[in-house]
């Protein structure tokens, strides 16, 4: 069995680029780091290092080994927290990850309710636009935007908590501005605001929106989020496309109206891992998801100010 202190003091080694650094970082004597590597290449059989001038580089093995090494002590770090919790009292740890638009709109009061209710709880929460695609790495509880009726995998249950529209969110002055409602195919000659840098599910869903209306919409502007594509509209440089929740609080003379024929639409799910799905910290967490999503924190289509 490997030595998991000598796996922590390779693991310095490799990630400081040599044994003097690892040592200083460790507060170790480079005499002491050289015998931990020189047992661990004993250990297994490897050759984990060669000979670069004066220092030493990793080998390809020692790379492999460095990789399994992060999951390994990642793992362990997760067994000492638990450790730690049972030893305080503490009942236990809840991990919730969410998609940046849900963020500030709806996770304040996630938290505030499980710091209340249940205060024992440790919470680890995370920004992830994506499903993971190992079980083993997601978290006990994620927020995520898929297509309605979408499989969440073997060992976890998808609750719906919304379906969220799309709005046009229009700078001051703009010829529809003054709508209650827009036709998608109406904004295809506008300048716009690309918001999803990432090209992730809900920019696929309002592409394939804007193909069913007949056109491609043109990106004079490439931003990284809806915050900086709505600054961005508010300067006049175009128009931009959002889901209502993102748009939920427009800056000052931007205008955010409903889409229509089509309206692009993203389904929101809180996906529970089976095995934490009774735990009070679970049960709190999907229920005060279901009120923040029924009490529409967001935009839900409506018209922004005007000025």
């Amino acid at each position: 069995m490997l030595d998991v202190h000598r796996l922590q003091v390779f693991r310095s080694v490799v990630a400081s680029g040599s044994v003097q650094s690892a040592a200083a970082n460790l507060g170790y004597t480079p005499s002491a780091v050289s015998q931990h590597l020189t047992a661990l290449q004993r250990e297994t059989g490897l050759t984990l290092f060669a000979r670069a001038g004066r220092g030493l580089r990793p080998t390809a093995a020692a790379h492999a080994l460095a990789a399994e090494a992060d999951r390994v002590l990642a793992r362990l770090g997760e067994a000492e927290s638990l450790v730690a919790d049972l030893r305080s009292g503490r009942t236990g740890s809840l991990s919730i990850a969410y998609f940046a638009s849900v963020g500030s709109a709806w996770m304040p009061h996630v938290v505030r309710r499980l710091d209340t209710d249940l205060p024992g709880v440790r919470l680890n929460l995370s920004l992830s636009e994506h499903i993971p695609d190992s079980p083993e790495e997601r978290a006990d509880v994620q927020v995520v935007v898929a297509r309605t009726g979408f499989d969440p995998g073997t060992g976890f249950t998808a609750h719906h908590l919304l379906d969220d529209p799309y709005v046009a969110a229009l700078p001051r002055g703009h010829r529809l501005a003054g709508r209650d409602e827009v036709e998608l195919a109406e904004l295809a000659e506008d300048r716009w605001i690309d918001n999803d840098f990432a090209r992730g599910w809900c920019r696929a869903n309002l592409m394939e929106s804007c193909t069913a209306a007949g056109f491609s919409p043109s990106f004079h502007v490439e931003a990284h989020d809806y915050p900086t594509a709505l600054a961005f509209v508010q300067a006049g440089i175009g128009l931009t496309v959002l889901p209502s929740i993102g748009a939920a609080h427009p800056p000052g003379g931007v205008t955010c109206v409903r889409l229509v024929r089509p309206t692009p639409v993203r389904s929101i799910y809180a996906v529970v891992h089976d095995a934490v799905e009774h735990t009070p910290a679970a049960r709190t967490a999907v229920a005060v998801l279901r009120e923040v999503a029924a009490q529409g924190r967001g935009a839900r289509g409506a018209r922004g100010p005007a000025d």
